[in-house]
């Protein structure tokens, strides 16, 4: 069994953003020359989230309003008496998850219908990273 490993970076321009990375995935398990085995797509930050899902637009503001009435922004989070102001993005991020795997088969990601990967920021603005980890044959 092999192993290979990249970083995704991101830097979001909003405090709270969804971004399709499955090309850039597919990318990294491309270069690893694994052909059947898993990849690991993990969020390295705890104000951050990997998830599958639909990549339509209607969903992603779906996702939006139920986290910000589920988990509002700016509410009386213990949290926030550090100093921060992002109790409510440590939450959504164990709402939505920390990583994703995925399988892999003729050195393919081997999705269902309409399953892509997202990167989903919550605590944005800042230069974040994705841990990428392809093992198999």
């Amino acid at each position: 069994m092999k192993s290979y490993r990249e970083e995704l970076w991101f830097h979001t321009q909003s405090r709270r953003e969804y971004v399709n990375i499955t090309a850039q995935v597919e990318r990294v398990v491309q270069h690893s020359d694994i052909q059947e085995g898993l990849v690991l797509v993990n969020a390295m930050h705890i104000t951050a989230s990997v998830y599958i899902n639909d990549d339509e637009t209607g969903l992603l503001q779906d996702y939006e309003r139920f986290l910000e009435r589920l988990v509002p922004y700016g509410a009386d989070y213990q949290h926030n008496l550090t100093g921060e102001d992002n109790g409510d993005a440590h939450i959504k991020r164990q709402i939505m998850g920390r990583e994703v795997v995925v399988a892999i088969t003729n050195g393919m990601l081997d999705f269902g219908p309409w399953e892509q990967i997202f990167y989903a920021e919550f605590d944005g603005r800042r230069r974040k990273r994705v841990l990428v980890k392809v093992i198999g044959e």
